[in-house]
């Protein structure tokens, strides 16, 4: 009987290094987008710079700062995106509002218009 340890019949698996972590992403389209169409208070220039400067510290391997730096080109990205489909879908909605009341306001004063000069007429009879 074989009382060894540990047998040199069974050897531990390898193990290799940890799978690295996918690079953080810089937005850097995004951001190019959100300048050259949708630029809502000029955060779409924000968010190029940081997109830009989070590419610069993804190549040179800070990873922290590149994943700091992402995360404000993704939020300036989301603002300046919102901003711009949020503000004409309202103006619209302000447009239309003001029409339908103002063609209402409109309806009444005929309304009432007609009433008063059909009532001046009688009296003259």
């Amino acid at each position: 009987m074989d009382t060894s340890y540990p047998r040199e019949d069974e050897r531990p698996p390898k193990r290799g290094a940890p799978p690295a972590a996918p690079p953080p992403r810089d937005h850097l389209i995004w951001a190019i987008f959100n300048t050259l169409y949708m630029n809502f208070c000029c955060l779409g220039f924000v968010a190029l710079a940081f997109a830009v400067k989070a590419r610069d510290r993804k190549v040179s391997g800070d990873v922290e700062a590149a994943q700091h730096f992402s995360s404000k080109a993704r939020c300036y990205n989301a603002l300046a995106t919102a901003g711009s489909v949020v503000l004409p879908l309202l103006l619209v909605a302000l447009i239309v509002t003001g029409v339908i009341h103002l063609s209402k306001l409109a309806q009444e004063s005929v309304g009432f218009f007609t009433y008063q000069l059909s009532g001046a007429d009688d009296e003259d009879q």
